[in-house]
């Protein structure tokens, strides 16, 4: 394996003079590839000679997945060795390609000239491939995995713009589960990388211990109700206003993801969510409650007690206690995750599969899953009743649903024209601001008190 190439660096000199030549770069001595500052400046340079060349310039953003674990597991040597063994594999899949870019800690990126979206997603899948071979540390084989997010650039485009369409893209592949790549929908984006993207982490980091320890959490309750007008569940939604500013969960979940936070959120949510199905109970309503968990938490040495804990401390039943999931990571292949999930399910906590339909399941895996409840992305929901096409997987995937004995739910129903469809097609429940909008638990008990279904 031998190092990427390090040819002499052009500054840009502001002053408006020609452009000043650098002899050498800064490498980090960790990984042997470019540190962050002089990166960004062989981004420039890169994407300029892009431009003159009318070519295309990809950007391979790269966040190793469970690195927080490596280092808490094995310590910072332990962290340090991983960091190592993946530059050298990076090193080794796009030998002679492009320029490697150690971003600080565990991120990467890879700029690559000349290559358009395909050149990009082979040079991704080959990066996968060589990655998750598996490597030592002390006595334990472990298996390391990354997240890339790629980006291609566009006409009169800029270095920030495109690390940070990489960056958004790497963001939405960890919430997929990881060891995948994601490609960039080329939305152009207000450029918020290096220091005013570091700034906004740390700040949200910041709100979300402040609202653990003062208490500014929240679970927000939304009803999924079936044909008849029984509730079949509600589904706990996090909420965070720390300090009194509202942050809205698709800002904070990626931040909590990516420090670890999420397992004490989600030990929170485990806890407040089977307090909620104990006082529904206690009113008399023996309604389900669905309470998202992230992969991170299935990952975590401390689910399965977390979750015991909360079902012993509040004294509900498990059947009333349902773990929402996304179709990504019920088709995780972790043998981590695999068997946390059939403990939950031994114990008799049900598993919804949650937006079904948009991520990489096969029908063919789903025969092994040992999910109860099937919930349709509202992607399909919201193009109701007009578009026959949706309806007819709508309806064929239903009655999938209840053959493999499955609870099937329609998502984000909005209308009753929605409503009808998804009668018609046969869905068990049907879940939506038609019925309600995710409320609190004081609200919700109102709410359930005003039917007359328990």
């Amino acid at each position: 394996m031998t190092d990427c190439p390090k040819p002499p660096w052009k500054a840009i000199d502001r002053s408006g003079c020609a452009p000043i030549e650098i002899r050498t770069a800064a490498v980090d001595p960790g990984s042997g590839f470019l540190k962050r500052c002089d990166g960004l400046n062989a981004a420039t340079r890169l994407l300029a000679e892009a431009s003159r060349l009318s070519t295309p310039l990809a950007a391979l953003w790269l966040d190793v997945d469970r690195f927080r674990q490596v280092n808490d597991s094995f310590g910072h040597a332990g962290g340090d060795r991983l960091i190592a063994c993946i530059a050298g594999r990076i090193r080794q899949a796009v030998s002679g390609l492009g320029e490697c870019l150690h971003m600080g800690s565990d991120e990467f990126v890879i700029l690559i000239p000349d290559a358009g979206g395909s050149s990009a997603e082979q040079a991704a899948r080959k990066l996968l491939l060589e990655i998750e071979q598996p490597m030592a540390i002390d006595d334990i084989m472990i298996r390391p995995s990354v997240s890339i997010g790629i980006a291609i650039s566009l006409a009169d485009d800029d270095p920030i713009g495109l690390l940070e369409r990489a960056d958004r893209a790497m963001i939405d592949a960890k919430r997929q589960g990881g060891n995948r790549f994601v490609i960039s929908g080329y939305e152009a984006l207000p450029g918020r990388i290096g220091v005013a993207l570091a700034r906004e982490e740390l700040a949200i980091e910041s709100a979300l211990y402040s609202a653990l320890e003062n208490g500014e959490l929240r679970l927000n309750y939304q009803p999924i109700v079936r044909p008849d007008g029984r509730v079949e569940a509600v589904e706990a939604l996090m909420r965070c206003a720390a300090q009194g500013v509202q942050i809205p969960p698709d800002k904070f979940i990626p931040v909590a993801e990516k420090t670890g936070l999420i397992v004490r959120l989600g030990e929170w949510s485990l806890l407040q969510g089977t307090r909620c199905a104990a006082r529904l109970r206690e009113q008399g309503y023996t309604t389900k409650v669905a309470i998202n968990v992230s992969r991170v938490q299935l990952l975590s040495p401390g689910f399965l007690p977390a979750l015991h804990g909360a079902l012993i401390c509040a004294n509900v039943p498990p059947e009333l206690i349902e773990l929402e999931l996304t179709e990504s990571l019920v088709m995780d292949l972790s043998p981590t995750v695999q068997a946390n999930l059939r403990s939950a399910r031994q114990a008799g906590v049900g598993l919804a599969i949650d937006d079904f339909g948009t991520g990489y399941s096969s029908l063919a895996s789903l025969k092994d899953i040992p999910a109860t409840k099937l919930k349709f992305d509202r992607a399909f929901i919201s193009v109701l009743p007009a578009d026959r096409q949706a309806l007819a997987i709508v309806k064929a995937m239903t009655q999938l649903g209840r053959e493999l004995g499955m609870i099937v739910v329609a998502e984000g129903v909005e209308t009753h024209e929605q409503l009808i469809a998804c009668e018609v097609a046969g869905t068990d429940a049907t879940q939506g601001f038609f019925h309600a909008r995710p409320m609190s638990e004081d609200d919700l008990i109102l709410w359930m008190k005003g039917r007359s279904f328990k």
